[in-house]
């Protein structure tokens, strides 16, 4: 029975994973916070360990005697710059130093994101091998994560999994994709075209994350000038890229209905919701999710990465094609009175 330790643990994606951990019947504690709903959690029978990745002085208490940590602590919102780096890279640095602390030093497997690799040139699906480019802060900050838990791949074995679009249930932010559908038969495309993107479900990744922490090939030490990834890092994805007009369609599908209408969105009105968006966040001291940064990685083309690495070497794949994945979605949110 392993022992396992997840940050983040209380989020969407985290909870996913926890879920999947326990039904293998591992042995998991779980980093949250103390202000964090730990709804989810409770009935999964998991110990909970208070504390938070940006305060180093809480993890030793939290990562000795388990073999594989599970880092999904992250940052996607954020009002200034300096909060996204204080948890994606500051965060994962503290994390990656209590690993080396102990006196056997356990699996770190860390989440990532394509917005650290960039978006794909021409539509091309983007490889581990190719040069990130981040266009947004949050994808920099992911960058300077992966960095970060490279400088310590010298002393603990470290894996590093970029995720693309994550979906899944108890998602609050496809939440809003499926209520305008639900309610209003309306899906609003935010300038992102004929642009396609990768995409996964929650429990997908989460069964990535253990086959890497399991199997995975782990980071090699590096010069400081040298790329954050190359051996050691995978993207997660299914086997579907569509647009975001198709998603909408496919969203309809799932909740039951015939016709769905795109409504396309000016890019001159995109980037004046993300400024009023910012301004209002700005007032109200609450991040929002369309903000500037936002329409940057909206603006800059498609978002495509490649699974074969995963597939490969892990012997990764989706348990159900997207269309079943949305349908599972719609259900229960249904259930929970969400939509």
């Amino acid at each position: 029975m392993p022992k396992v330790l997840v940050t983040g643990a209380s989020g969407f994606v985290g909870s996913h994973l926890v879920e999947a951990l326990s039904a293998r019947g591992d042995d998991v504690t779980c980093l949250v916070r103390k202000t964090s709903n730990v709804d989810r959690l409770l009935p999964l029978g998991v110990k909970l360990v208070y504390g938070d990745v940006t305060d180093p002085e809480s993890l030793p208490d939290a990562v000795p005697g388990n073999c594989i940590v599970y880092h999904v602590a992250g940052c996607t919102r954020a009002i200034r710059t300096r909060q996204y780096h204080l948890v994606n890279e500051q965060g994962v640095r503290n994390v990656a130093e209590a690993c080396a602390g102990q006196s056997t030093p356990p699996v770190l497997v860390t989440v990532s994101s394509l917005a650290a690799a960039g978006p794909a040139p021409s539509g091309r699906m983007l490889v581990e091998t190719d040069p990130p480019k981040p266009v947004s802060h949050y994808g920099m900050s992911k960058l300077a994560g992966e960095r970060a838990a490279a400088e310590f791949a010298d002393r603990i074995p470290v894996t590093i999994v970029r995720p693309p679009i994550v979906l899944g249930e108890a998602d609050r932010q496809g939440l809003e994709l499926f209520r305008m559908i639900a309610r209003f038969g309306v899906h609003v495309v935010h300038a992102l075209g004929r642009n396609r993107f990768s995409v996964i479900h929650a429990a997908d990744l989460a069964n990535l994350l253990i086959l890497a922490a399991e199997r995975g090939a782990r980071l090699q030490p590096r010069h400081a000038d040298e790329p954050a990834a190359k051996e050691g890092c995978y993207f997660a994805a299914c086997d579907e890229h569509p647009t975001y007009a198709d998603l909408g369609r496919m969203i309809g599908a799932a909740l039951g209905r015939h016709r769905v209408m795109i409504l396309p969105t000016p890019p001159r009105a995109v980037w004046i919701v993300a400024t009023a968006s910012e301004l209002l966040a700005r007032l109200r001291r609450q991040p929002y999710y369309l903000s500037l940064d936002k329409a940057r990685e909206a603006r800059a083309g498609s978002w495509l990465c490649s699974p074969q690495a995963a597939i490969d070497e892990l012997g990764f794949s989706t348990a159900a094609p997207l269309a079943d994945r949305l349908r599972q979605m719609a259900e229960w949110y249904r259930k929970q009175g969400w939509i």
